[in-house]
Order: C-alpha cells, then structure tokens, then sequence
C-alpha cells in the first residue's frame, strides 16, 4: 500500500510534464469513489455489492490532523474499524462495535498478560474516538484474531509479517443502517463531496434497504492515513444459475453517475465499477452491451490504451475467477443497459490497439494510472 503513494505522485508529476501532448490532461484526486459486485457461487452464493468511497485527505474525509498523527505514531496500531456488522467478531451479537486493532506486543507473555497490554493501548484512544464520530461505544473484550485474520488485516496496509493482531473491541447499541451512514457520512465527507452526489448518492439511497452493513475504517500508513466509508448490501442465496449480469441491478439503480467533485478536470479513474466472479466451473465473458477497452498486457496486467473511452478491462475474462473493472473515461454517468453481459462461451472479441507515435506519451500516462488503479483497488477485493 505504501508503494501506491508513490504511484500517485509519479502520476500527478506525469501528467502535469505532459500536458503539452494531450489536450486534456491526466489527473488523479486523494478521493476515489468504487463500486463492487462480488457474485460467490463457490461458497456463499451470494452476492455482495458494496460502494467505497475513500481518501488519503483528510480534508476530504475529515478526521483531526492531531488524531490521525497521533495513530500513525503509534506503531503497534493498524486499523480502527467502525461496524454495524451483525457479528463483528465472536462474542458481539447485536451490537455495533469499535475495532481498535493493534499488533501483539512480544514482551506479553500469556493470555492475560496480551489482554491487559491490549485492553490498555486501545483503551487510550476510545473516548478521543467517540468524540470524532459521535459514538458512546464502551469496552466489551479483547478479541485474538487467527492467524488468517491478521494476514488479511495486515495486507490492507501493505503489512506481509507474520504478526499477531489483537483487537480492542468496543461496543455500543446496535444502528440500523440508513442511521449510521447518515451520521457518520455527514460528520466525516466533506460538504463539497457530499453535494457532489455520484456514488455517496447511491450508498445514501441503498442504506434503506435491508441487508445492509456499514464500515468505517482508517488505517495508518507512513506518511498518511487510508480512510474509507463502505456501505454493503448483501443478497443471500442469490446466484442460481446467473446468465445475464447486470451490475446496477445489485445497486438498485438504472443510472450511476460520478461525483461532480470531478468536474473541474479529467479524472479517468477515481470512479470505478469493479465486478468479480468466483465459480467453481470455468465461466466465459460474452454478449457486452458495451465496450470493451483496448489494452496492453503490462507486468502480467492488462492495461487501457486509452483512458479517455468508457468500458470494460475484463482480466481474466475467463475461468473460476473473473474480474471486470469499467472506467467512465469521458462519460459522466452509464445506464445499466451499457453495463450488461452475459456468462457464457460466446467468443469474447477485444478491440486492437493501434500503434500511433503521436500518443505514445499519452499512452503510458493512462498505463501507469490505471496500473495505480488497480493496484490500489487489489487490497479491497475480500
């Protein structure tokens, strides 16, 4: 995660030394706005579908400057979740939770001597915590996570030890929904994005329906902070026997448009619909209603030529495992017809590249953000 940084940074120089080649230029805003479709016919057969909206500015997603340095001193602290998930961890049922997680301390030796070292470092933060957002949430246990667990919260922040991580778990009256998203959302997205519209929209409107969780997570990184609202919407045993995918359908929406926080240049990838698909027989992309984006394959990725043009990047666009990112380009909303595909064995038939010197430079401004794009949106596929 850390590496994402300096992508950004080479991209924003990038852009800003080339503006001579293209007549618009390339930029790339701290805010993003996702959508993602999880569709599990391997496990779950359910599907997920979830808008994130997230920044590494916190004056777009606004938590105190003395807090957030005061989490990223502290070395031992990797996430703060904020949940009304029906069980944040074992033991919690019915009640929201604060998830203060923190690495073991390997001076503690046994269990209490780990829940004691735990219960006191989090505890540290918790009324600093409910002050930000508004919460009275008050401690309940520590919880150990396994050891897959940690890896998982672990590579959230680029993190690949083999630490344990611990959480202080707090909690509080349980919080429908609509309540949460509109409290915390309001306190913490700054007013220009939240009359941007675009994605906070739709989570604002999905937040009614039932099956829906809300996250606030703020993990700390060298320089900065990744802060992110996650609104989910869960459809249990859904998949069936799908066919035909319409992506707009799980976000209850027929048009889905991006933030006008957009509008004052050209930011190709901070709005975009991410799809994926796991099964347990080889499945095939056919039958797009839209387009389908030229690309190079780069460092085993596929990579747009063009960044400007809406559509699809499906890689792979066949097997167990299927992933499909769409980038609006030029396009400030897509209906859900454009959206729509099908699962099948029709032939998948991607445009061609053409070669042309004249957008080489422009070329490889779209390759190396979109490869920030990507590897940006690889930590949040779980």
């Amino acid at each position: 995660m850390r590496n994402v940084l300096l992508f950004l940074a080479l991209i924003s120089l990038i852009a800003i030394s080339s503006n001579y080649a293209y007549s618009q230029e390339i930029s790339l805003s701290t805010f993003h706005e996702i959508a993602q479709i999880k569709i599990d016919k391997n496990t779950s057969q359910n599907v997920t579908a979830s808008i994130v909206l997230q920044s590494t500015n916190i004056q777009e997603i606004q938590i105190p400057i003395e807090f957030e340095q005061k989490i990223r001193e502290n070395d031992r602290i990797q996430s703060i979740f904020v949940t009304n998930q029906e069980q944040c961890v074992l033991g919690v049922t019915n009640q929201s939770c604060i998830l203060i997680n923190v690495l073991r301390d390997p001076a503690d030796k046994g269990i209490n001597a780990i829940q004691n070292s735990t219960k006191e470092i989090t505890e540290s933060y918790i009324d600093e915590i409910n002050q930000i957002l508004g919460t009275n949430a008050e401690f309940h246990s520590v919880y150990i996570y396994t050891e897959n667990e940690s890896k998982n919260i672990l590579a959230i922040s680029g993190d690949s030890s083999e630490d344990v991580v611990i959480a202080g778990v707090f909690t509080m009256p349980m919080e429908d929904t609509n309540s949460m998203y509109e409290k915390i959302s309001s306190t913490l997205i700054s007013k220009t994005i939240r009359e941007g519209g675009g994605f906070y929209n739709i989570a604002k409107d999905l937040s009614f329906e039932e099956n829906t969780e809300f996250l606030f997570s703020l993990i700390p990184l060298d320089s900065k902070s990744l802060l992110q609202l996650k609104l989910s919407i869960d459809y249990p045993n859904s998949v069936g026997v799908i066919s035909e995918i319409s992506p707009l359908d799980f976000l209850k929406t027929d048009n889905i448009h991006r933030s006008d926080y957009f509008s004052s240049g050209f930011y190709p990838i901070n709005s975009i619909i991410q799809i994926i698909i796991l099964s347990p027989e080889n499945e095939e992309i056919s039958n797009v209603n839209g387009n389908i984006i030229p690309t190079q394959i780069i460092d085993n990725e596929k990579i747009p030529t063009d960044v400007s043009k809406d559509g699809w990047i499906f890689d792979p666009q066949e097997g167990q495992t299927i992933q499909g990112k769409y980038i609006f380009g030029n396009e400030t909303s897509i209906s859900k017809e454009k959206l729509k595909f099908s699962l099948g064995n029709s032939e998948l038939v991607e445009p061609k590249a053409e070669f042309d010197e004249s957008i080489v430079i422009v070329i490889i401004i779209s390759i190396i953000a979109i490869v920030a794009a990507i590897f940006f949106l690889k930590g949040f596929k779980k």
